[in-house]
């Protein structure tokens, strides 16, 4: 069934640039787009593409410091007028700045200000009523902290966005982050807030940055139990990552009830990726795009603001799964046999130096047994489901086992 969709977009989002050889390049939004676009996802008769305002200094001041705002700021025009030179190297360092992750780039501030921008559009179009889904492609920059950047990101869009929606009145907000690398941003940003759920689903944190996810997390005193962490094993395939997210997000989201969810999609988990381990398909992660759609009406209305994330195959796996993101927010989802259009594959060669994909699939059946069904003791995915049910679940009023 058609969903109406705003997506929020504008070609000024791919500002947001490290520069050469850094892994977060903007060409994959630019191929997600592009693509999503050549399909017909963006010329549905329900999606609206609009472009968003910047974030404003007091909406991003929702969940980061004023201090760390004017830093950033600083030491972007400093880039701009062709160096560093008047800034402190321990005050950048201090905020997370200047480093291999997080480079300094010329209009730094302006640029993330812009993606959290998108994300704030998508959310206000989604509690205006003005359409039932908000998408935010270039989003889903989870590891900001309040005063500090970190893993690619400089402002954390997802939690600005939670925290005007908490402006707004809403009293519970559910977070779903299915990315490779822990959300430890946006957990850390409403750590002590029963207001919001958040539930990350990712590799386990021995083996991968942030070092933070194990289930053990879960939530400050004032709101124990709303911090939710998966920690999988490194090489998990399709059938245990969708075991893993069906098993603990849904009942989560039903025992919560809330009054629109907020979902962050990095595609990292994908086999190929160059910088994690686990083994999913894009067909996998096309099964978790459509649950995570089926929860948001089931669970709160239909009320459901997406984001991007990360994912470093920036022309084999980034436009497809989010092209298929997008279209299953549209309500019009894409035959995974579909061929890619030729134009696209010309684009994307051109664009990024390398062999585009034929087909939207990978010919990966991305079938996975229900956790409830039964489950295997020694088997590691169930160990980490079970861990994670037994910290959280009672606190719901859920049982751990089926």
């Amino acid at each position: 069934m058609p969903c109406s969709l705003h997506v929020a977009w504008d070609e000024g989002l791919l500002a947001y640039d490290f520069g050469p050889g850094h892994p977060l390049a903007p060409v994959r939004v630019r191929l997600t787009v592009e693509l999503a676009r050549a399909l017909g996802v963006l010329g549905e008769p329900t999606v609206l593409v609009a472009a968003p305002a910047a974030a404003t200094d007091a909406e991003l001041e929702l969940v980061h410091d004023p201090g760390y705002l004017d830093t950033v700021r600083k030491a972007g025009a400093a880039a701009a007028a062709g160096g560093l030179a008047g800034l402190d190297p321990a005050v950048l360092l201090r905020h997370g700045l200047g480093t291999a992750d997080v480079p300094v780039f010329a209009g730094m501030h302006e640029a993330a200000a812009g993606v959290a921008g998108a994300t704030l559009a998508a959310a206000q179009a989604v509690w205006s009523g003005a359409a039932e889904h908000g998408a935010s492609i270039a989003g889903g920059l989870h590891h900001a902290m309040r005063g500090q950047a970190s893993g690619f990101c400089v402002y954390n869009d997802p939690a600005v966005a939670i925290g005007w929606l908490l402006g707004q009145g809403a009293q519970r907000i559910a977070y779903v982050d299915i990315d490779v690398h822990h959300g430890d941003g946006v957990q850390a940003a409403f750590w002590d807030d029963p207001r919001v759920l958040t539930i990350s689903v990712h590799e386990h944190p021995a083996t991968l940055f942030p070092g933070t996810g194990l289930p053990s997390e879960t939530g400050g005193r004032a709101a124990a139990g709303t911090a939710v962490n998966v920690a999988l094993p490194a090489g998990t395939r399709d059938a245990g990552w969708l075991r893993a997210i069906d098993a603990v997000a849904p009942p989560l989201l039903r025992a919560f009830a809330p009054q629109i969810l907020v979902s962050q999609h990095g595609c990292d988990t994908h086999w190929s990726d160059p910088l994690a381990d686990l083994q999913v398909s894009i067909d996998a992660q096309r099964a978790a795009h459509a649950l995570i759609h089926q929860l948001a009406h089931q669970a709160c209305g239909g009320r459901w603001l997406l984001t991007g994330g990360g994912g470093y195959q920036l022309v084999q796996v980034v436009p497809r799964t989010w092209t298929h993101l997008l279209a299953e927010a549209a309500g019009a989802p894409i035959d995974p046999a579909a061929a890619t259009p030729q134009p696209w594959r010309e684009l994307a060669e051109h664009a990024a130096g390398e062999p585009a994909p034929e087909l939207m699939t990978e010919g990966a059946a991305a079938s996975y047994s229900r956790f409830d069904a039964g489950y295997d003791p020694a088997d590691p995915v169930d160990q980490a489901i079970l861990a994670t049910r037994n910290a959280i679940f009672p606190a719901h009023g859920l049982l751990p086992l089926p």
